[in-house]
């Protein structure tokens, strides 16, 4: 029997790693009682509960003993603290629980819970109070899922365990990260042998964290915008100084010198943070070199905070997308077939993790321009220029709430290009083709409205029309030449897809990688876990 995994940080600064499999549910827990050390200067979350909503909760909707009891004492031990929901909405761990649950095709669920999670999720302008009837419903409906999917899933989860699955208080940084590398135990080595990359993150946790308590590295002052190979400068000394520490430059050379084995070094940092390697030492590139090592630190720790929530990977096919990171990478089981640069939304404030199934292709499609861009960019248009909609093949098919529905026809100018992917989610986002391929040359990638663009479309499309042997590569090729002709076609198997968000990670040749939090999440999980956070929110200098 498949064995799944679950990883608990817990307050006390213990970690425990959990092995389940489909065994049945434990008989009825004891209640666990009120922790008041909780409050609100110290919780993880912002919102409390009245208590007597979870005992009418439970009255209401004839919850058994067994999960009932569980819910009393996971909420006890947070001393009623929400679990799912913050003043700014769903919390990581919800849209990561959703995630989870979608990708383990659990369908026990409120099909009312799930219309009220797209509402929340697609509304980044809500602030919450907690006491919204609404909300409320909602977090205690998410804790009962919660439990019973545990119950379900992981039947040697305890009852200690599952209370404190959902980060509680905030805590200092490197007692969490110590208490991270200081647990041994055999549930831990097991789990670490069984999760090689969170094995590898825990290792570079080690570097970081003795590289944090030696004093971290130097700050870079540089007199110009950019070195090259042959100069001499104090700046090139503290690079050599700040790139020995993690490990890109070998030796203890401290000359003035920006010399060959320099040049390698920097090109090695440039990969490793998503950049192109031309050994340039710019501005930019020494803006990511200065990031104080205490910020490494709470970004590894947040990263594999969120590793917790990562469905285990399947027998076949799974395609990822870390938004980050501007790439795709499709796997089979362990094997990696192919990478593929993307350019990502712009926007994307709640976008953390979810899950789609790719099921349909849609060559020629037309581009159906959703509302919001009608009326911030096309009626602004317009009005300056009568003839736009001829101009960009466009035309209007309707109207709602007085604003003209408008569709692009397939062609040329289309928006989506010659092909697009659909994988139903909550967020409405989809895979596509793009006329403007400039995008794809630059190193940060957050230009689109908030679909994902693919570089290689076509190669995406024989990669997943290979099973069906009506649909070669020539019939591809024809079925788009046929420019204006919309075409759905239905996959034979449909492709699980992964969307996440991890600024930090180690990669298949064993290199710790970091991006940019564009989205401003690790700023504000940071504010959430740590009491000592740094604050810093990691995004472009440019």
């Amino acid at each position: 029997m498949k064995m799944k995994w679950l990883i608990l940080f817990i307050p006390a600064g213990l970690i425990l790693l959990l092995a389940g499999c489909r065994q049945g549910t434990k008989s009825k827990p004891e209640i666990t009682a009120r922790n008041t050390a909780v409050n609100k200067s110290n919780a993880y979350n912002d919102l409390f509960l009245d208590s007597a909503a979870v005992e009418k909760f439970i009255l209401q909707q004839k919850i058994g003993d067994t999960t009932a009891n569980a819910m009393r004492s996971f909420y006890n031990v947070r001393n009623f603290e929400y679990a799912w929901f913050d003043s700014q909405g769903l919390t990581e761990q919800a849209l990561g629980f959703r995630s989870l649950y979608h990708y383990s095709k659990d369908t026990s669920g409120s099909r009312q819970m799930e219309i009220r999670l797209d509402e929340l999720m697609n509304d980044n302008d809500t602030t919450i109070t907690g006491n919204e009837a609404g909300i409320i419903k909602t977090e205690l409906q998410l804790t009962q899922r919660f439990i019973q999917f545990a119950q379900e899933n992981y039947a040697d989860l305890n009852t200690a365990q599952l209370q404190q699955f959902i980060p509680i208080q905030k805590q200092r940084l490197l007692q969490l990260a110590d208490s991270i590398l200081a647990n041994n135990s055999r549930e831990h080595r097991d789990y670490e042998a069984a999760t090689p990359a969170y094995a590898a993150m825990k290792k570079q946790l080690a570097q970081y964290v003795d590289i944090a308590k030696k004093g971290g590295w130097p700050a870079i002052a540089a007199d110009k915008k950019k070195y090259t190979k042959g100069d001499s400068a104090a700046a090139i000394q503290l690079v050599k100084k700040r790139l020995q520490a993690t490990g890109e430059l070998s030796g203890a050379d401290s000359s003035t010198l920006f010399d060959d084995t320099l040049e390698a070094a920097i090109k090695t940092f440039q990969q490793t943070h998503g950049y192109t390697a031309t050994g340039l030492l710019t501005d930019t590139l020494l803006h990511d070199m200065n990031v104080p090592v205490l910020v490494r630190v709470q970004q590894l720790v947040m990263n594999m905070e969120r590793m917790r929530w990562a469905p285990a990977a399947p027998e076949g096919q799974l395609i990822i997308v870390n938004i980050p990171e501007y790439v795709l990478h499709v796997w089979e089981g362990k094997k990696k077939v192919f990478d593929m640069a993307v350019v990502v939304g712009k926007e994307g404030s709640s976008t953390t993790m979810f899950y789609g199934d790719l099921n349909q292709i849609v060559f020629n499609p037309y581009w159906h321009v959703p509302r919001s861009i009608v009326r911030k960019e096309i009626l602004p248009h317009i009005a300056k220029n009568k003839n736009y909609l001829a101009e960009n093949e466009m035309e209007i098919t309707g109207e709602r709430n007085g604003v003209p529905v408008i569709r692009q026809r397939p062609g040329k100018k289309n928006a989506l290009g010659h092909v697009k992917f659909l994988f139903p989610n909550s967020f409405n986002i989809y895979f596509h083709d793009t006329p403007v391929k400039s995008l794809f040359e630059k190193d940060k990638r957050a230009y689109s409205h908030g679909c994902i663009r693919l570089s290689d479309p076509i190669k995406m499309a024989n990669y997943l029309l290979q099973d069906m042997p009506n649909w070669t590569p020539e019939k591809v090729d024809s079925a788009i030449n046929k420019g204006d002709k919309e075409k759905y076609v239905k996959l034979k198997h449909s492709v699980p897809v992964l969307v996440t968000y991890y600024t930090a990670w180690v990669d298949e040749q064993g290199a710790l990688q970091f991006r940019d939090d564009i989205y401003g999440h690790d700023a504000r999980l940071a504010q959430k876990m740590f009491t000592d956070g740094q604050g810093q929110v990691l995004t472009s200098a440019n």
